[in-house]
């Protein structure tokens, strides 16, 4: 289950350690909020896909990629094209409760995947998901926090020789074509 839980909490680290790139210093409330965020959304969607296994799993199983490709190549285009923004108030804010959401929800579609498997593994009931929730979410929350704080400290020196929005908006575009490819592979 750890295991599970450290790669679907893969995404969260890289997009926390991009934000605390662009964040610079510790701003609590932003960090925790972030991973707070993460943490719920990569717990919930597995439970989720478990809930609809039985009676929608081949039309989410159909789009889920293209749905979180889409939100993460909308975000990551969005933070390019502000990194040549002149304008400062138009930048990507990591810091914005919105763009916190549209991130935590782009990232945690790929573990609707795996509630669907649990499913088919002989989890039967509510109890019986609790755990894998719990270290699913408890995961992404730890890492999306350490993703931050070693972004904000490694940060500083990778932020004066490049734009961290044009990085973020680049990594997130990777990240959306690395679940796109992977689900059209299987």
């Amino acid at each position: 289950m750890i295991i599970v839980a450290v790669a679907l909490a893969m995404d969260c680290f890289t997009v926390s350690l991009v934000s605390g790139v662009i964040l610079r210093k510790r701003i609590w409330g932003v960090i925790l909020s972030m991973g707070l965020l993460f943490g719920l959304f990569q717990g919930l969607m597995p439970f989720i896909g478990w809930l609809l296994t039985n009676r929608f799993a081949t039309y989410i199983e159909a789009y889920d990629h293209w749905v979180a490709f889409l939100l993460l190549a909308f975000i990551g285009v969005k933070m390019i094209r502000d990194a040549f923004s002149e304008e400062e108030e138009t930048a990507f804010d990591p810091a914005s409760p919105r763009a916190q959401l549209l991130l935590a929800v782009a990232t945690s579609i790929d573990a609707l995947a795996v509630g669907i498997s649990f499913a088919c593994m002989g989890y039967r009931d509510v109890a019986s998901m609790t755990v894998p929730v719990l270290v699913i979410g408890g995961t992404s929350l730890i890492l999306s926090v350490a993703g931050n704080l070693l972004g904000i400290r490694f940060g500083r020196s990778i932020a004066r020789r490049l734009r961290p929005e044009l990085l973020g908006g680049v990594i997130l575009i990777l990240i959306g074509l690395k679940i796109l490819i992977t689900h059209l592979m299987e």
